[in-house]
């Protein structure tokens, strides 16, 4: 070939690679190495993002909270069993109560006396050893003084449980200290009643070792007439619980006795042991 000869092209040179074998050109990767990592690493990855044995998180949770309820409602369970038990315990208790009362009631039926609340009511016998009395009104002939006396025996009158009657002076005496219910009723009929008209009705007591007399209640009755009329009839009642001590005496006095009425029934006095 002349060195003046020219060509259109550049000039290619073929080189030896030393006699060796040719290799087939490798075709060039479509995907670059870099978008995917090695299968080694993504088997690492998935191994880290697991919980404890290869399950999750998320449903380690789940099946802790299903355990949960199940305890929680196996508690609530025992529970109800057990107040059950105690409410059948309770009704055993109130069954055999109700047996004993209703037999015992039954005995109780049977015995001489009736059973009244947790108090016996009194027998006839009892009755009599209970300190009371009632005595009525006595009509005075001759003296009429303001001590009123009274009738032990007459009408409804009674004397019991060792309460005396003392005439000389018109008291009730009583043998044993105690709460005593003390009660008294006067009637008056006023001839010739005016609007200035007016009386007194009293209770006193006598105690063993004193002198002088301690007045218990008292009542002052006045203006009952409204202008002058020829007669008019009033009252006034007493009543209270006192304390009264052994050997007490107690006394009604009337500041006008000529006035008291005739009805037995209208004037009364009495007391009796609470």
């Amino acid at each position: 070939m002349s060195a003046d000869q020219s060509y259109p092209f550049p000039q290619v040179f073929l080189v030896d690679g030393g006699g060796g074998p040719q290799h087939a050109a490798q075709p060039p990767s479509l995907v670059p190495c870099w978008s995917y990592p090695p299968p080694q690493e993504r088997s690492r990855s998935r191994g880290k993002s697991r919980g404890c044995m290869g399950v999750s998180p998320g449903l380690a949770l789940i099946v802790l909270m299903l355990f949960l309820l199940v305890f929680a409602a196996l508690g609530l369970e025992a529970y109800q069993i057990i107040n059950m038990q105690e409410e059948l315990r309770e009704l055993k208790k109130v069954h055999s109560a109700t047996e004993f009362t209703t037999t015992q009631t039954k005995i109780e039926f049977d015995t001489p006396y009736k059973q009244i609340g947790d108090k016996p009511e009194l027998s006839g016998e009892d009755k009599n050893n209970r300190p009371a009395a009632h005595v009525t009104g006595r009509i005075e002939t001759k003296v009429f003084p303001k001590t009123l006396r009274w009738e032990p025996h007459a009408a409804r009158s009674f004397l019991s449980g060792g309460v005396a009657y003392r005439f000389e002076e018109g008291s009730l005496q009583v043998n044993e200290t105690g709460l005593y219910h003390i009660y008294s009723r006067v009637e008056l009929i006023f001839k010739n009643c005016s609007p200035t008209s007016s009386f007194i009705h009293s209770v006193f007591v006598r105690r063993e070792g004193h002198s002088s007399l301690l007045t218990l209640m008292e009542a002052h009755r006045a203006g009952f007439c409204s202008q002058q009329s020829h007669s008019w009839t009033t009252e006034s009642y007493l009543g209270s619980a006192l304390k009264l001590q052994k050997y007490d005496r107690v006394f009604v006095n009337v500041s006008h006795p000529l006035y008291l009425s005739h009805a037995n029934y209208g004037n009364f006095f009495g007391l009796y042991k609470i």
